[in-house]
């Protein structure tokens, strides 16, 4: 069963094993064919196989890639992938729906958390996908899909651990590294019984993968010895257990620290759930510059009993998020607009500059291992004030009304959409979309007012400004937008003297009260 051929290409000799099985009609046994018999037997049987696509991507570069969620259809699609790009380089394809980021089941984890996973991961991502008609066949024969995934990656695989470990004055740091034979770039840890090593998590006969941010597969034992020596009284490392590391290697998988389990990790991001009394949130929002030279959006002056008070808030963290959305690409008025749309609740993710630090040097995300006060604090009494004490104007914000940021590619027919405006007047609107376009697919709708064009603010500008910008953009165009009806509401919303004041300027620095 089996015959080989040979062919010649440009390239060399191409060998080309034929797996068809000769037959040969006996009369005795009937016209049944043997191989039509097997192909029949495996197709009944066949198991849909995800597919693991490991994702790198230069400083700078995207993914290439689209993930959405479409009416009528289940499961986090794969959309818009781009010819020649990151995510196609590695085997995702049109429609596949995802199952897993980087060993983390997410079929049935709500979309925004799925896409906060992707942009977490840094330059490396791992996802593991199902083309999707397996996907469909798999859910209408009712397959667990979680319980494919992990047999697929098999059960024995667990994940690497991200141990942070302080010098102990007497044992010091209670680690030390064996390289494994005719293996370079790997070491084994041997480990002083009680010592810091082991009490931060890491165990006897892990392997190493990563210290202080630097993978260590291409390092040799004496650039290692070096690199502990300049580390001081504190390293952070990546380890993972032999058994584990074998399957890793086995399926080709990277072990990424956005897999770990963190262990005595000394600063932590933390998610505070605030709800807005009679005189707002409490504590005092400010644009500062550090010595670094970093800018950043800082908590300050909370007020005694306050509801930033209640929820945890601390002077000097530094805002990360807002109700999910990262703000580091978001000047101050825009974070306070946030806010605004927000309701009577807000959801802030706050780190501490030091943890901020820590998390740089390492080239983590501070977002990845975050704690969510919110839950223990859901149960301390944070109630809204009375009805009569809040703005009749904040009733009417429906919560759900938040700027869109709709980001796509142009297609055969262009992006899809036309632009509009009032005569003479700034300010642009979206005054058509196309159906079944990129634009339409990406979130467009008929009314939407234009508030950015790649990452500008042009509320005050001219449509023919606007359509320069897009131009300038090339093939790709990148828009927040948002509903008329909520725009008209947050702009004739007057800033209430505490809730959210009029923004300053004091040598540079742009502060609000919330």
């Amino acid at each position: 069963m089996g015959k080989k051929h040979n062919m010649r290409s440009s390239s060399g000799l191409v060998e080309i094993i034929s797996l068809t099985e000769k037959f040969t009609f006996n009369p005795k046994e009937g016209i049944d064919n043997p191989v039509m018999v097997i192909a029949e037997e495996a197709d009944s049987l066949s198991t849909p196989s995800p597919r693991l696509c490991v994702l790198k991507r230069e400083e700078g570069e995207t993914y290439s890639f689209h993930l959405r969620v479409e009416e009528g259809r289940e499961g986090h699609i794969i959309r818009n992938v781009m010819l020649g790009g990151v995510a196609e380089r590695s085997g995702l394809r049109d429609g596949d729906r995802l199952l897993e980021v980087n060993n983390c089941y997410v079929d049935d984890v709500p979309h925004p958390e799925v896409a906060a996973k992707i942009r977490m991961s840094g330059n490396q991502l791992c996802l593991s996908v199902l083309d999707g008609k397996e996907y469909e066949q798999a859910l209408s024969q009712g397959q667990d899909l979680r319980g494919l995934a992990r047999t697929h990656k098999g059960e024995s695989l667990k994940p690497p651990r991200l141990c942070h470990i302080k010098r102990d004055p007497a044992s010091g740091l209670g680690i030390n590294f064996t390289p494994v034979e005719g293996e370079k770039g790997r070491f084994s840890v041997s480990l002083v019984a009680g010592g810091a090593a082991a009490k931060a998590g890491v165990c006897k006969g892990d392997r190493l993968v990563w210290m202080n941010g630097a993978a260590v597969s291409d390092l040799s034992h004496s650039a290692l010895s070096r690199m502990m020596k300049k580390c001081g009284d504190r390293i952070t490392i990546l380890v993972i257990d032999s058994e584990s590391e074998k399957c890793y290697l086995q399926q080709r998988m990277p072990i990424l620290p956005s897999m770990a389990v963190p262990h005595n990790l000394p600063y932590r991001a933390r998610k505070l759930l605030l709800v807005c009394g009679s005189e707002g949130y409490g504590f005092l929002l400010r644009l500062e510059k550090a010595p670094s030279g970093r800018t950043s959006h800082v908590l300050r002056e909370m007020d005694d009993g306050s509801p930033a008070q209640r929820a945890g808030m601390k002077d000097g963290e530094i805002l990360l998020e807002v109700n999910g959305e990262l703000v580091e690409s978001l000047n101050h008025q825009e974070i306070v607009d946030r806010v605004r749309l927000s309701g009577q609740k807000v959801s802030l993710t706050t780190i501490t500059p030091q943890g901020l630090d820590f998390y740089s040097k390492l080239g983590l995300s501070p977002l990845l291992f975050c704690e969510d006060d919110s839950v223990e604090r859901e149960k301390e009494k944070m109630t809204p004030a009375p009805a009569e004490e809040q703005s009749p104007q904040k009733e009417e914000m429906d919560a759900t009304c938040k700027p869109r940021l709709c980001t796509f590619q142009k297609g055969p027919l262009g992006f899809g959409f036309n632009l509009g405006c009032v005569p003479q007047s700034p300010g642009t609107f979206i005054s058509e979309v196309a159906y079944g376009s990129f634009g339409h697919d990406a979130g467009l709708r008929v009314g939407d007012v234009v508030m950015e064009v790649n990452g500008q603010n042009v509320e005050d500008k001219y449509l023919e400004y606007v359509i320069t910008l897009i131009k300038e953009g090339g093939h790709f165009v990148s828009m927040k937008v948002l509903d008329k009806t909520a725009y008209s509401k947050l702009k004739q919303i007057d800033a209430p003297t505490k809730d959210i004041t009029d923004s300053e300027e004091e040598e540079n620095d742009e502060i609000s009260f919330l």
